[in-house]
């Protein structure tokens, strides 16, 4: 079962291959017609912008995405003025994910992530009024505050900045905001399609909040995907990954209904950082069936229909972040 033709697919990239290596693959994505590239902010490996500025110079249509990074560690001001230079390099082509973070990495290096939802309301709020570029901007919130800011252009055409905003959500609350606020969730990879039914409710209601449908706003989804003609390779290709999650980032599990016993076994073992060797080892407790519930994984045609349910739930783009042949998984989902 193939995902509908009509579907847009997006590629991910994380920091799995050298950004030289990454840039030829978004310009085979861009060949294919992909929609766009999303890069993330990597726990403490790669950050995200010079990656995205790598793409969008080297490409001429597909979008480039963060996906995502966090509203903590750049201001909201810092953070008009990185995307309106993203904007500056591809007009039109930037989409600006934001995310909340997450411990134990935000608390390892000096973040106190309280209010997140508060928060991250804040910054959407005052991200969007720097990027209108229509006056000074004066923001008194909790979080935020900006007295009289402004994107200040002196050589180049002052302009609104057409950069739509993502918030990347994983619990509920914050899939409302997204809802009421965002003009796109980014929503979580390594959840099951029966998360996004959830999902799509909480969604719902916050853009009722909002004033409009869940069908105003974009809900592109990440989605491991594991491919290879072995389904063992490609099973245990992606089963070393979910273990890292199951250690790292137990909330975004937990939302899926993994089961709190084997996220417990996991937690005696791993936690941030993990080495190679000790993700290995913890990887013996994770079944065939956690891993396929989690990620598109196994042959091509049985990632396609994963990928397909993922859609008939909610999801209006497939992100696909690939382990293993990266070719090759663009091949297989090539819109055109």
């Amino acid at each position: 079962m193939d995902a509908p033709v009509s579907t847009p697919v997006s590629l991910y990239i994380q920091d799995a291959h050298p950004i030289r290596e990454a840039m030829g693959f978004v310009q085979r994505a861009e060949e294919l017609g992909f929609d766009a590239v999303w890069q993330a902010d990597s726990r403490l490996v790669r950050e995200a912008t010079v990656p995205m500025a790598a793409f969008a110079a080297t490409t001429d249509r597909i979008k480039v995405g963060s996906g995502v990074i966090d509203v903590w560690t750049r201001n909201p001001a810092r953070l008009a003025s990185l995307f309106s230079t993203l904007d500056d390099l591809a007009p039109g082509r930037v989409l600006a994910g934001l995310g909340a973070w997450w411990d134990p990495l935000a608390a390892k290096v000096g973040i106190q992530r309280d209010k997140p939802l508060r928060v991250m309301r804040e910054v959407v709020e005052a991200l969007r009024a720097l990027l209108r570029c229509d006056g000074p901007v004066t923001y008194d919130g909790t979080y935020v505050h900006l007295d009289g800011v402004e994107l200040d252009y002196v050589h180049q055409e002052r302009r609104a900045k057409d950069v739509p905003i993502y918030i990347g959500a994983t619990g509920m609350k914050m899939m409302e905001l997204a809802g009421e606020l965002a003009d796109g969730v980014v929503l979580n990879y390594l959840v099951s399609p029966s998360y996004n039914a959830d999902a799509m409710e909480h969604l719902a209601v916050g853009a009722t909040k909002g004033g409009r449908s869940i069908d105003d706003v974009d809900r592109p989804q990440l989605v491991v995907c594991s491919l290879d003609d072995d389904r063992g390779v490609a099973l245990d290709a992606a089963r070393l990954l979910v273990t890292q999650y199951l250690g790292q980032q137990p909330h975004i599990m937990a939302a899926s209904g993994v089961p709190s016993e084997l996220l417990e076994d996991i937690s005696k073992v791993l936690t941030w950082p993990a080495s190679h060797d000790e993700v290995l080892a913890a990887s013996e407790h994770v079944p065939d069936e956690v891993v396929q519930m989690l990620c598109a994984a196994g042959t091509p045609d049985e990632c396609r229909a994963k990928v397909a349910e993922y859609v008939a739930t909610g999801c209006t783009c497939p992100i696909l972040y690939p382990l293993g042949d990266v070719e090759a998984t663009l091949e297989a989902f090539a819109p055109t």
